[in-house]
C-alpha cells in the first residue's frame, strides 16, 4: 500500500468496528452487511428513471441516481447537481429486461444527498427545466432502501414529477425511511430491505411494475401491485353493500375470525410535551447524540449501522473538551470533521462555555451515544426509554444532537 487517501484510524469504524480492520496491504476486513450498505453508497443503483414516448417507443432516462452515481462514497456526499448521457450504475442491467424499441436509458442526474439537502429548491429548480425540456412519461427515484438523506431526495423527484409534469413515479424504500411516509402520496413506493443486499429483488418489483406502466396496462391497488397505499380512494362495485359488509366484519370479530377492515386507520404517536424550562441559568441539561461519537479505539464496539446498544460516557474517556478527540462509529456521514474534533457532532466545549458563563445551570457529566445509522424504529424508541428512566429527575433538559 503506497498511499493511503482518508484517515486510515477510521477504518475500525467504518468496517463495522472490527479491530485491526486495515491490513498491511491496504485490504480491509469487513462485515457482510457493511459491504452491501457501501454499495448503495457508491451509486451501483439508480435513483431515478425517466420514460419518453417517441411515438409508439418508451426511452428511458435514469435520473438523480443513488447518491453518488459512482463517483465516490460519503466524501462525494456535496457533489453538485450533474447530468450524464446514457445509462449509469444498475440502470445497465434494467436495460436488458426491455428492447430499444420498448425502452432506452438516455441519461442520469447526479447529485450528492448532502448536496441535495443544503440546495433542495436549487436543484429541485435544475432538475425541474431539464425534465420541462425533455418532456418525460415516467419517472423512478430509487430504491432508497433505509437511506434518509436519499429518501428524502427521492421522495422530493416523485413529488416534483406529479405536481410539475403531472407524470407517474416510481421508488422503493424501506418502510422506515421518512421518506416513505412523508411522499407517498406523490407516487408509487414499494416496500424494500434497509440496505442494498435486498436490491435484485427490489429491482425486480419496480421492473414488473415498470413493465405494467409501459404497456398501459391498468394498475391495481396498493394490495394487489405491492405499493405503499397512498391515500387515494376509488370507487368499485361490490356484490355486497356496505351496510353487509360491515356486519360480516362485526360478527367475525365477535366471532374471533380474522377479518380485514376496508378502511384501516393511522396509527399516531401521542406524545405529551414536556414543560418549558423556566429559568435555563438553573438548570441541568444533558447532551445525546445519534452520532456515534465514541472514545477512542471505540471500546464497547459500536456498531457502524443498524446499532444494538448505546452508552454513557464521561469527558474523562473522551479526554480534552476542547477538540473532544474521539472516533465515529457512524457508517453513514463522511466522519473525517468529527474525528477531527469530536464537538462538531457532540457539543460539549460550547455547552461548557454556557455553563461557566450562566446561561445553563451546569452540564450533565454522562454523554449518551448511540449511531443511528439504519436503526429500526422500534429499537430507538427502547433506547429512548430506558436512557429516560435513567435519568429521570437528574436533568431538566435534555439536547439530541445528529449527523
Amino acid at each position: 500500500m503506497d498511499r493511503v487517501i482518508g484517515v486510515p484510524s477510521a477504518m475500525n469504524q467504518l468496517s463495522g468496528a472490527l479491530e485491526n480492520s486495515l491490513k498491511p496491504d491496504g485490504s480491509i476486513e469487513t462485515t457482510y452487511t457493511v459491504i452491501m450498505d457501501a454499495i448503495s453508497n457508491l451509486g451501483i443503483m439508480p435513483s431515478a428513471w425517466k420514460l419518453i414516448r417517441k411515438g409508439d417507443v418508451y426511452a428511458s432516462d435514469l435520473l438523480p441516481e443513488s447518491v453518488f452515481g459512482q463517483i465516490g462514497g460519503e466524501e462525494a456526499a456535496d457533489h453538485p447537481t450533474e447530468i450524464q448521457r446514457g445509462a449509469v450504475g444498475a440502470a445497465g442491467a434494467f436495460q436488458k429486461r426491455f428492447s430499444e424499441e420498448e425502452l432506452e436509458v438516455a441519461f442520469t442526474i447526479i447529485c450528492g444527498d448532502n448536496y441535495f439537502a443544503e440546495h433542495t429548491e436549487e436543484v429541485l429548480e435544475e432538475v425541474r427545466q431539464f425534465l420541462e425540456k425533455e418532456k418525460p412519461d415516467l419517472l423512478i427515484a430509487g430504491p432508497a432502501f433505509n437511506a434518509g438523506r436519499y429518501g428524502m431526495a427521492c421522495g422530493n423527484m416523485l413529488k416534483l414529477a406529479q405536481q410539475h409534469l403531472g407524470i407517474p413515479a416510481v421508488s422503493a424504500m424501506y418502510e422506515e425511511n421518512p421518506g416513505m411516509e412523508m411522499f407517498r402520496l406523490y407516487g408509487y413506493i414499494f416496500p424494500s430491505g434497509p440496505n442494498a443486499r435486498d436490491m435484485r429483488k427490489t429491482m425486480k418489483k419496480i421492473g414488473d411494475f415498470v413493465e405494467k406502466l409501459v404497456k398501459g396496462c391498468e394498475i391495481g391497488s396498493p394490495k394487489e401491485e405491492g405499493y405503499f397505499p397512498r391515500g387515494i380512494r376509488k370507487m368499485v362495485w361490490k356484490e355486497k353493500s356496505g351496510a353487509v359488509r360491515a356486519v360480516d366484519m362485526m360478527l367475525k370479530k365477535v366471532r374471533k375470525e380474522p377479518f380485514e377492515t376496508e378502511l384501516p386507520m393511522p396509527k399516531f404517536d401521542r406524545i405529551v410535551p414536556s414543560p418549558a424550562i423556566w429559568n435555563l441559568s438553573k438548570a441541568r441539561i444533558a447532551v445525546m447524540t445519534s452520532g456515534g461519537i465514541v472514545p477512542k479505539g471505540n471500546p464497547d464496539h459500536m456498531e457502524a449501522l443498524a446499532c444494538t446498544k448505546y452508552r454513557a460516557y464521561t469527558l474523562e474517556e473522551y479526554g480534552d473538551a476542547g477538540t473532544l478527540p474521539a472516533d465515529v462509529a457512524h457508517g453513514g456521514f463522511d466522519p473525517s470533521f468529527a474525528m477531527e474534533n469530536g464537538n462538531r457532532v457532540l457539543p460539549v466545549d460550547v455547552l461548557e462555555d454556557f455553563a461557566k458563563d450562566g446561561t445553563i445551570g451546569e452540564l450533565y457529566p454522562y454523554f449518551y451515544v448511540t449511531v443511528g445509522n439504519s436503526m429500526p424504529v422500534d429499537r430507538a424508541a427502547m433506547f429512548g426509554q430506558e436512557i429516560a428512566k435513567e435519568i429521570k429527575g437528574k436533568v431538566d433538559g435534555v439536547i439530541l444532537t445528529s449527523t
